[in-house]
């Protein structure tokens, strides 16, 4: 094989980026201790960034920095000044989530790469070209999908320039990535914001199928699945991990290193896969991979699962036969972590030293030394020394003013002074030229970038008479009716599955002219052409797309679209983006968000802000089946017909004590809801006039075994509350008796 495969090491910290590079990684990926979605790492400061591209690029490994998370109005000051600083480190890519990141590093950062984070929930050929008109040079496919799906998304992918990369060992989660709501709805620790707190892996009481873990995944691993996405053509394997130490990234990274070498070299694969077991994992799966969705994914334990692999390869059975297997274990650990000391020890990321040596001598131009442990810079004024009048060149002006080369780089470890003659003078702006040329020098011969400072997003004019609507969504075709009791805007929730070539849900819209097309956060594969299939039947004047690939498509036809709330929008930017990218007519801000967080955000002229004030609370939707360890299934694994016929409902319950609703409607994702609804009234008092809709979701979905509640009457008593009807606050509590706004109050 030819074409070079990436093999992506995590770098939770410095010492595990020298572990990655010692194993032969092709790329690493780290995070600062800002704006990245593993909080829970030890992250880099900007100077040991700094050390580790510099490190990196002596051994032809790449450095991807991690900036993938929404970002919140009042941080974009913030994030400016961190790209100034790293825009000049040669760092080759960062890695993001939030749409305003993709607008301010295209528009004023251009030099810098971008990737979309597996968090972007890419799995449909509408979202590569989405990504690709925003920006995106790389796509981290969901973690989700199969080969067949990789393969053919990845061949999209290379038809526009654009890499793909898998993950294919580490952690999984149950979730689909950026769809995660689940520790921020219970905990107010967003995924979004890479706070989450696990709680797929938490205890539960046992489920009715006998498990205490019930969402509990074993960690992936694509070890012998390599020829496959060889075949697929994807550009970068990446290994998770960055929360785990040096020793774990060095043993998965050689471990992976050996497998693709070998595989390179003489088409054959290693059959050893024994150091993966000799650290942290919880027993390996690749179902997502070959798309064997079955039970077997689950471990019904979320801690390290090595000892006890240790111990069943060696048949141990008595006490002393399983001491001897995890003594064993623990000294072949030893001998990993002598092998990593031994590669990294001469590993070195301290900034390099420059020592400065300035030369002035009359009727000659200042020449300006710069010296490193391997190079010399030199740089002259093109203008002559002449005597001093009152301004001579003075030590301490010349140190000043050349200080600033103390940077996350660099550090000064001398100025030479015994060659600069006195009272000789030279214009100022020759010695800035001097140094704007050693920076240049310094900077490998590339022009440094200069600071920006980026102007305020334009800010549309609100007509102070105007007054917000109300919208709803439906799921239903029974409760078109309600039309006759509305003027709102009525939107239709379509599933993520369809049937081929069925004509049911084009039909609905036909019969009912008013409903919006309302398409979901997934959809995958075949799906996604049958939902492009649908959008081009209808011709729709208006959708709502919480899907990037639908919002492309929608964009291509000229249909107006607005984003939905699962597009996780935070910030003023992300609404730039999608306005002058994709020509949205309007988005919902995020329901994570708190007030303070929404108060600053501003939309473009022309373009409308939503919000929902009531609605099930999504935790987590998943492609693998919720109820094989719940309430049990027969069949041995998920095949199409789960989706389409499948309409299950249970509840599992924490171990302290709170219930939360698992739901599977037909056609949809199994999902899991919270126990209370969202219900938010706050939010039209303290934002009348920058929201022109207030959103409120009608559907059955997530209510588990909560009463239904009589649809007219809600609408009724939403619409009276708008009109500012202040009675209506208390029925409407009261008729929601399990409700909560409790993100609104904790927010991100």
């Amino acid at each position: 094989m030819t074409r070079k495969i990436e093999l992506l090491a995590p770098g939770g910290d410095i010492e595990a980026i020298k572990a990655g590079i010692a194993a032969g990684a092709d790329a690493v990926y780290c995070g600062l201790d800002v704006f990245n979605a593993r909080n829970r790492a030890s992250n880099l400061s900007i100077d040991e960034l700094a050390g580790a591209v510099r490190l990196a690029h002596e051994y032809n490994c790449k450095v991807f920095l991690t900036l993938n998370i929404v970002i919140l109005e009042h941080e974009i000051d913030v994030l400016i000044k961190l790209l100034n600083q790293i825009v000049n480190l040669k760092i080759d890519g960062i890695i993001v989530q939030d749409l305003g990141v993709f607008d301010i590093v295209k528009k004023y950062f251009p030099t810098i790469a971008i990737h979309a984070s597996t968090q972007m929930t890419t799995h449909n050929e509408g979202q590569i070209h989405f990504l690709k008109r925003i920006g995106a040079s790389r796509i981290n496919l969901s973690r989700e999908l199969n080969l067949s799906e990789i393969k053919s998304l990845t061949a999209v992918a290379h038809e526009h320039g654009i890499l793909t990369e898998v993950f294919v060992h580490g952690a999984l989660c149950i979730a689909f990535s950026g769809q995660c709501y689940s520790s921020s709805v219970s905990v107010g620790n967003s995924g979004n914001r890479g706070r989450c707190s696990q709680a797929c892996r938490d205890e539960y009481e046992e489920t009715a199928a006998g498990n205490k873990y019930p969402l509990n995944l074993k960690d992936n691993s694509a070890y012998f699945n390599l020829p496959e996405l060889v075949d697929a053509h994807v550009d970068s394997l990446k290994i998770e991990g960055r929360i785990k130490d040096a020793h774990y990234v060095y043993t998965v990274t050689d471990t992976w290193r050996k497998q693709i070498n070998g595989f390179i070299e003489r088409g054959e694969l290693v059959n050893d896969d024994s150091n993966l077991h000799k650290v942290f994992n919880r027993s390996f799966t690749s179902s997502f991979l070959t798309g064997n969705l079955t039970k077997d994914m689950f471990i019904d334990n979320p801690r390290d699962y090595s000892a006890k692999h240790a111990v069943q390869l060696k048949g141990a059975v008595s006490a002393e036969q399983i001491d001897e297997a995890r003594k064993n274990l623990y000294d072949d650990r030893a001998r990993l972590g002598a092998a990593l000391v031994d590669k990294v020890k001469h590993l070195n990321t301290e900034k390099t030293e420059l020592s400065l040596k300035f030369t002035a001598k009359l009727g000659l131009p200042l020449t300006v030394t710069v010296s490193t442990h391997s190079d010399v810079f030199v740089a002259t004024s093109s203008v002559t020394l002449k005597s001093a009048g009152i301004s001579p060149i003075k030590r301490d002006v010349l140190e000043k003013h050349f200080k600033t080369f103390n940077s996350p780089s660099y550090k000064i470890s001398h100025f030479d002074f015994t060659e600069l003659d006195e009272k000789l003078s030279l214009p100022f702006y020759e010695i800035r030229a001097i140094k704007k040329e050693l920076a240049f020098l310094l900077n490998g011969s590339v022009a440094v970038v200069p600071n920006v400072e980026i102007p305020k997003p334009p800010v549309r004019p609100k007509d102070p008479k105007s007054t917000p609507r109300l919208s709803l969504l439906i799921h239903e075709e029974k409760d078109a009716g309600l039309s006759e009791f509305t003027d709102s805007d009525i939107y239709f929730k379509l599933p993520e599955s369809f049937r081929k070539d069925s004509t049911k849900y084009a039909d609905i819209f036909l019969r009912h002219p008013r409903l919006i097309p309302w398409f979901p956060a997934v959809i995958i594969g075949k799906n996604y052409a049958e939902a492009v299939k649908l959008l081009e039947t209808l011709k729709p004047a208006k959708i709502a797309a919480n899907n990037t690939g639908i919002a492309y498509k929608a964009f291509e036809m000229g249909i107006d679209w607005i984003a939905g709330p699962f597009l996780n929008t935070t910030n003023s930017h992300a609404l730039v983006t999608l306005k002058e990218k994709l020509n949205c007519n309007g988005a919902f801000i995020s329901n994570e968000i708190n007030s303070s967080q929404i108060k600053k955000i501003t939309a473009p002229e022309n373009f409308r802000l939503l919000y929902s004030i009531y609605h099930p609370i999504l935790m987590m939707t998943s492609r693998q089946c919720f109820f094989q360890r719940t309430v049990g299934c027969d069949k041995p694994s998920i095949d199409e017909s789960c989706m389409l016929r499948c309409q299950k409902s249970t509840t599992i319950t924490n171990i302290k004590g709170v219930s939360f609703a698992v739901d599977k409607q037909r056609g949809g994702y199994p999902s899991i809801y919270n126990h209370e609804q969202y219900l938010n009234l706050d939010a039209v008092r303290d934002f009348y006039r920058l929201f022109d809709e207030f959103f409120i979701d009608l559907t059955d979905i997530g209510s588990g075994s909560k009463e239904k509640l009589d649809k007219r009457t809600l609408i009724f008593e939403f619409e009276k509350f708008l009109n500012d009807e202040r009675q209506s606050k208390e029925f409407l509590k009261n008729m929601v008796p399990l409700s909560t706004n409790a993100q609104y109050v904790t927010g991100l």
